[in-house]
């Protein structure tokens, strides 16, 4: 299951929720302000492990690996 970031449109307070692909969030409420239906946000994708300079400074398709 992935992870969704979500803001409350009340406080702006962003919280992640750990839900089944495609969950629209309609049945959450903002943990602060108990605020119902908070809007999903984008993320990106993190990854645990770093990268060398030559990997980070390439581009799509530049090749990049040693």
């Amino acid at each position: 299951m992935p992870l969704y970031e979500y803001k409350c449109k009340q406080c702006d307070a962003q919280f992640e929720v750990l839900q089944a692909v495609g969950a629209t969030g309609d049945d959450l409420v903002c943990p602060e302000c108990k605020t119902p239906k908070p809007e999903k946000i984008f993320s990106l994708f993190a990854s645990g492990s770093t990268t060398s300079k030559s990997a980070a400074s390439a581009s799509c398709g530049t090749g990049g690996f040693s």
